[in-house]
């Protein structure tokens, strides 16, 4: 294959080109052809939600809008404000399928603020990203501005509002992978100390732009959710920067070694080509494994994310050569200092010989660091993020802020919704068991057309708690369990809470499944590679250990909050999206992988030639381990920058991949693994036959 893009270099440089103006002409389109729902089918969450949205038009899940007014200087609810209010909030279904509950339609005191000098409503919207309610979340505030008289002032708020405010946005996303990039190439010229250090840089911008691109293929053939972007955006710069740094760094070895251009190209593609295939299979398998889980949403993530490893791999062995026979050594050419020519590092002989001494200490101690890290992992709760760790500045926080310090508790972000079947005794029934409910603030009943059709009401339930909290959920189950026996049938409990704890039940209910699919993949993969069904159940092992320790963290930063405040400015979550932890599992299962085949395939290497299990670990270490701490360092420094976006999810994600990938290069491929390999002696090198006579070593 070396030889073929060799051969045709012009035309592989210009299928590439040409293939990346197309994408970034076409990438407009990927937007509105992407899927933004998150379904369950079959969890009695899900099955609620979609009940009541099929019957009334709004989508329970999605987070209250909360409009706040202040009425005009000298007026009051109590007085001619009141008419002023209502005449506000009439003008909301102007904005598209919504359903609201105010002053004017329950005459619930609950919505008078400030002595009556202010009021509120909640609005119940259907999904705005698509079929009848596209756009009403937009549009609501326009509305009721527009409906506002002079003297009065509106104020939207609510969690999705706070949310807003902080993101997504693509532009600060732009801005994290331009940061990234120029991070990424001051690392790698300290290191190498050459402009050759762009090189790995550039392959990254056709990789992004035409992942991008074979998505937007994607969606013509299946449903692709919208957080296939995000993820493009976070694995993609890293990885497309470390598999070129392989190929890079094995053709400056081979060039060291006195032969000419073409044939350290041809030399390093046969070495450390079939690495990088490799390290892209395996972390495609991780991401992959996401279809495996019983939900649209992850599946698409999975068949999406998959797309990302392949295309940088593409880039590494096809446009990377082509680029080097070009430019490799006009750019190599200069050096700032002469060491920086090879791969070989003195310092990580001495520290591999230090490990091989003190073997059974290094092994426990990494072993113990890994133990402790994972520890908070075990209080991991999944769900809704509290609304007290969102973004707490501007007038959305400001005025929800208002609405708790009048009473009205944070469980309003998130109501839940019940829909009755037998008329009205069956609603005044629900609402009077609900209103009895422990944990439950408020029931809203507003008796018109937008909560009736026909014989089915629909209710609007407040709790104290939110549901990312156990006493929120609660509430869910309870009054689940307690309006199984009204007129006319089992009322249907949906909402945000309902419907997190479906997904949370489905999710978790077959991680397990994902767990083995993954694992025994991977391990067939490795087996095969390295010849060793020993190092490759290890490497599996150590792997699903080193996940303990990057999801330690997620909870110990993000759930609990020590350090979040303080770096990001972000309070406690109290919980973590369910779907967040999935992700980061199939990202990082992948992503560490990467480094174990790196080192192994070196230590299998040096051990085909010396013999010995102990120069073999020495040498493989003084080989690979400044490049996998480098590659490690690059991927940490693209997802750090791609942390600078405000938004919490985006956020949670990058600093969960970035230190979940230096644990892994550090403790993991840097202390446990040479001293497992030194303890395991000759077993290390023990196969079955057929695998024997497979020959050659990985990079051979």
């Amino acid at each position: 294959m070396a030889s073929f893009v060799l051969r045709f270099k012009p035309w592989v440089a210009l299928a590439w080109i040409a293939l990346s103006i197309w994408s970034v002409a076409t990438v407009n389109k990927i937007g509105p052809r992407l899927d933004y729902t998150y379904t369950t089918p079959g969890e009695v969450g899900y099955e609620s939600n979609r009940h009541i949205e099929q019957r009334f038009g709004i989508d329970p899940e999605f987070e209250a809008m909360l409009p706040v007014l202040d009425l005009p200087q000298g007026l009051s609810m109590s007085s001619e404000g009141a008419a002023l209010a209502a005449g506000v909030f009439s003008a909301l279904p102007k904005a598209g399928v919504l359903c609201y509950a105010d002053y004017a339609n329950t005459r619930d005191s609950s919505f008078l603020l400030d002595e009556g000098r202010a009021t509120w409503a909640l609005v119940s919207i259907a999904n705005p990203d698509f079929g009848a309610g596209r756009g009403v979340e937009g549009r609501i505030e326009p509305t009721l501005s527009a409906a506002t008289p002079a003297g009065a002032m509106l104020t939207m708020t609510g969690f999705a509002k706070m949310l807003s405010n902080a993101g997504p946005n693509r532009a600060n996303l732009m801005y994290g992978i331009l940061a990234g990039a120029g991070l990424a190439f001051i690392a790698l010229f300290l290191v190498y100390g050459s402009p050759i250090a762009i090189l790995p840089i550039v392959m990254a911008i056709p990789a992004i732009c035409v992942t991008f691109f074979c998505v937007l293929a994607l969606t013509y053939l299946t449903h692709v959710s919208y957080f296939i972007e995000y993820m493009v955006v976070v694995l993609s710069l890293g990885l497309s920067i470390d598999f070129s740094l392989i190929i890079v760094v094995r053709w400056r070895e081979e060039r060291v070694r006195g032969l000419e251009n073409e044939a350290a190209i041809l030399a390093a593609l046969q070495k450390a080509g079939r690495a990088v295939a490799l390290s892209g299979l395996t972390a495609a398998s991780g991401l992959l494994s996401l279809i495996v889980l019983p939900i649209p949403f992850l599946r698409s993530v999975g068949f999406g994310s998959m797309l990302i490893p392949f295309v940088a791999v593409c880039i590494a062995l096809t446009l990377l050569p082509v680029t080097l026979a070009w430019f490799g050594p006009a750019l190599d050419r200069f050096s700032l200092w002469p060491r920086a020519a090879t791969i070989y590092s003195r310092g990580w002989e001495g520290w591999a010989r230090f490990v091989l001494r003190h073997r059974v200490l290094a092994a426990a101690t990494g072993l113990v660091l890994l133990a402790i890290m994972s520890v908070p992992a075990w209080s991991l709760k999944a769900g809704m993020a509290l609304i007290g760790s969102l973004s707490q500045e501007g007038p959305a926080a400001a005025a929800f802020h208002r609405l708790q310090d009048s009473g009205v508790p944070s469980g309003i972000a998130f109501p839940i919704y019940l829909m009755t079947h037998g008329g009205q005794g069956a609603a005044t029934k629900a609402t009077s068991i609900a209103r009895n409910t422990p944990g439950v603030w408020s029931v809203l009943a507003p008796d018109n057309a937008c909560y009736r059709r026909g014989e089915d009401a629909l209710l609007t339930v407040i709790p104290q708690a939110e549901g990312s909290l156990d006493e929120g959920k609660a509430v869910v189950t309870t009054l689940r369990q307690e309006l199984a026996a009204l007129p006319g049938g089992p009322a249907w409990v949906g909402g945000a809470t309902a419907g997190d704890v479906s997904f949370s039940h489905a999710v978790y209910g077959s991680f397990p499944l994902m767990l083995t699919v993954v694992s025994l993949a991977t391990l067939i993969i490795l087996t095969l590679s390295l010849r060793s069904p020993v190092l490759a159940i290890k490497a599996v092992l150590l792997n699903i250990v080193s996940l303990g320790a990057a999801f330690g963290f997620m909870v110990f930063f993000w759930q609990q909050g020590h350090g979040s405040e303080l770096i990001y400015g972000m309070s406690a979550a109290g919980a973590i999206r369910a779907w967040i932890p999935t992700i980061v599992f199939a990202s990082l299962f992948g992503l560490s992988m990467d480094y174990e085949v790196f080192v192994l395939s070196r230590i299998r290497e040096e051990y085909e030639r010396t013999g010995s299990t102990a120069d073999a670990i020495i040498g493989g270490m003084a080989r690979s381990g400044r490049l996998v701490t480098c590659a490690a360092l690059i991927l940490m420094i693209t997802f750090l920058s791609v942390s600078i976006d405000p938004n919490q999810i985006v956020k949670i994600m990058a600093t969960t991949l970035a230190v979940g990938v230096l644990v892994d290069a550090l403790i993991i491929r840097s202390l446990i693994v040479p001293a497992l390999v030194s303890l395991m002696g000759r077993w290390n090198w023990w196969g079955p036959g057929f695998l024997r006579r497979t020959g050659g070593t990985l990079e051979k």
